[in-house]
């Protein structure tokens, strides 16, 4: 029993020395970790609101604001280890043992961040705009360190990592897209009337644009029509609906001027056997 109450003597002794030599220490450390967040969270909001106002991209606006915001915790959390005694030479050289076996790890990880890092700051599109990307194609919905989100029209989405899309071949469409409409009209018909007519069906639709203006004239001639192409720019998101709105506005205007959409024709001639 005295041996038992002598170990506990022992343990509490131990105890209050160690609280009297580092419990100060460690008090100050955890205020100084308090105060780096305060301070971290302050710096990002600055940092954002100066971001703000030069009218940078969501995402890198984000991406900037989490990095001060970092840093900032960074620098008082090594404040706070020399505070506690802590070497830091022995530290680092061992988080850098642990952050290259993360590294080969998470290659794969770390190939989308360093390819989002391209795209944010490089920009070869933004958050809006259309684009075809490894055989996809769809409306920029969001841009993050990882992936892309792409919309399409039927509501659906595409996720493809950034490391896809950097390197390869892109067509950014932007905002607007042109429509290919092609009509074939009789060679007998005003030409001039069906062109009128198509240029009314287009401005009439409230989806297509007035600037860039629609481009509409004689594309090629076939076989038994002419073929008059016109191309409207319209939204991006407007690029389906307008694509059928647009087909039945023209053929209802050529037919109440009567200009002619002739039917395709074969002629088969049947040669009797020598």
């Amino acid at each position: 029993m005295g041996d038992q109450l002598q170990t506990l003597d022992q343990v509490r002794s131990t105890a209050i020395d160690l609280g009297m030599k580092f419990g100060p220490k460690l008090l100050v450390a955890v205020l100084i970790l308090i105060a780096g967040y305060m301070v971290g969270r302050w710096a990002g909001r600055a940092t954002e609101r100066t971001l703000t106002r030069l009218h940078l991209d969501p995402p890198v606006a984000s991406l900037l604001m989490r990095v001060v915001r970092l840093l900032v915790l960074g620098l008082f959390a090594i404040m706070a280890l020399q505070n506690l005694g802590v070497e830091l030479l022995p530290l680092i050289a061992g988080l850098g043992v642990v952050g290259a076996g993360i590294a080969l790890a998470t290659q794969g990880v770390l190939g989308n961040i360093v390819a989002g890092l391209t795209i944010i700051f490089t920009k070869p599109f933004r958050t809006g705009d259309y684009i075809s990307i490894a055989k996809e194609e769809g409306e920029v919905l969001d841009i993050s360190l990882s992936s892309t989100v792409l919309g399409h029209a039927d509501l659906s989405r595409v996720v493809i990592p950034n490391r896809k899309i950097v390197g390869e071949i892109l067509h950014n469409y932007g905002k607007v897209r042109q429509l290919a409409i092609e009509v074939g009209v009789a060679y007998d018909s005003d030409m001039k009337e069906a062109v009128r007519a198509i240029e009314e069906a287009l401005r009439a639709n409230p989806r297509v644009l007035q600037e860039p203006a629609p481009v509409i004239g004689i594309s090629r001639f076939a076989d038994s029509f002419v073929v008059i192409g016109a191309n409207p720019w319209v939204g991006s998101p407007d690029f389906g609906p307008a694509n059928g709105e647009l087909h039945q506005a023209i053929l209802e205007a050529l037919r109440g001027r009567n200009i002619v959409m002739p039917k395709p024709q074969r002629e088969v001639r049947m040669l009797a056997a020598a």
